[in-house]
């Protein structure tokens, strides 16, 4: 069973991570949790690769602990600090050009895809397919100006935020328990974004946004809405993850939520736990499925963004999941759907140019 997923962080990974970052990807690494011979093991057929601006490398924040206070009944985080646009747009731009390297090197094994027939094909022919995705758009400016530049160089999805402030809206701050309902909505300019990204056939995902901005999308965008990797609020309720409001109005537009691996956010207590079973990721896909419809769900793993479980691990076990939504009942056909032919169709709705 082919696999497409919603979410991964692996170019900003290898980034930081590996000194020769095109070939790790290439030849494997031990380190993370994707590359292509890991990919090609666990039928990964293409993913959305994240633009994740990190911390500069002198802020604390460089520490994903950093502020971290917990409670008798969770945790709660600082709120991360807005990122300087010239810096995000310089990291963007490295890490664009990193993809570029990885696809020349790869003597036609790996495809940065921006149309939708050339995925369809990347998927026919066993080509793997990197679709870039913009992790928080800090390094569009706020005239857009330099959008159309990055939607030329194949940024086909943009989320107008992470869990930070930025010129566009308003994330959520990381906390357990806690609601998405945080902040003010889209500002002026975000709502622009959202107008442009639907006239390009920008794919805009609504992670990491407040409620207010979401509500701000749904009431603004064209598209289906999407969001690329997160949880059930119902089951673990932090910031991060969907309330029923949010599902349902994800379904009523046609869209898609990848459903996020991390122990974090699909633990019902919020903890990081390696020994969680797989069956834990598939309760937050069986509750959307029951909710709204298996049309609704999808993949959305964070892999190389956050903890695995071990029942998971890496891309490798990917088949993992299939096999537990199989066992649990779901037909052929759905498990499809939800392993890849939900993104396909909404890929196909949002990028119709």
């Amino acid at each position: 069973m082919i696999v497409f997923d919603g979410h991964n962080d692996t170019l900003t990974h290898l980034s930081r991570k590996e000194k020769d970052p095109v070939q790790a990807f290439i030849q494997g690494t031990d380190k993370g949790h994707v590359d292509l011979p890991r990919a090609r093991a666990g039928k990964l057929a293409g993913a959305f690769f994240a633009i994740f601006t990190p911390p500069p490398a002198e802020s604390p924040e460089q520490d994903s602990m950093y502020g971290l206070e917990f409670t008798d009944d969770g945790y709660i985080m600082s709120e991360r600090s807005p990122i300087d646009p010239d810096y995000a747009q310089q990291f963007t731009d490295t890490i664009i050009t990193q993809a570029r390297q990885i696809e020349a090197s790869a003597n036609g094994q790996v495809e940065i895809v921006s149309d939708y027939a050339r995925l369809q094909t990347c998927i026919e022919t066993d080509v793997f397919a990197m679709l870039l995705h913009m992790e928080g758009a800090e390094a569009i400016r706020p005239d857009l100006s330099n959008l159309p530049d990055y939607v030329a160089q194949g940024v086909r999805s943009i989320g107008p935020v992470w869990s930070r402030r930025n010129a566009f809206g308003y994330g959520v701050p990381f906390r357990f328990p806690g609601t998405p309902d945080i902040g003010p909505g889209l500002t002026d300019a975000g709502k622009v974004l959202i107008h442009r990204c639907n006239e390009l056939g920008v794919m805009v995902d609504l992670a990491h946004i407040n409620l207010a901005g979401f509500r701000d999308v749904a009431a603004i965008s064209s598209a289906p809405l999407v969001v690329t990797h997160a949880d059930v609020h119902a089951i673990c309720p932090s910031t991060r993850n969907l309330t029923n409001e949010q599902i349902d109005t994800i379904a009523d537009s046609g869209g898609v939520i990848g459903v996020n691996f991390e122990t974090l956010n699909t633990h019902p207590q919020s903890r990081i736990d390696h020994d969680v079973p797989v069956t834990q990721v598939t309760a937050h896909i069986n509750y959307i499925a029951r909710r709204v419809g298996v049309d609704h769900v999808a993949f959305g793993s964070d892999f190389d963004g956050a903890d695995m479980p071990d029942s998971i691990r890496d891309v490798t076990g990917l088949q993992n999941v299939v096999a537990a939504l199989e066992q649990h009942g779901y037909s052929h056909t759905d498990v499809e759907k939800i392993t890849c032919r939900n993104w396909l169709r909404v890929i196909e709705a949002t990028w119709q140019l």
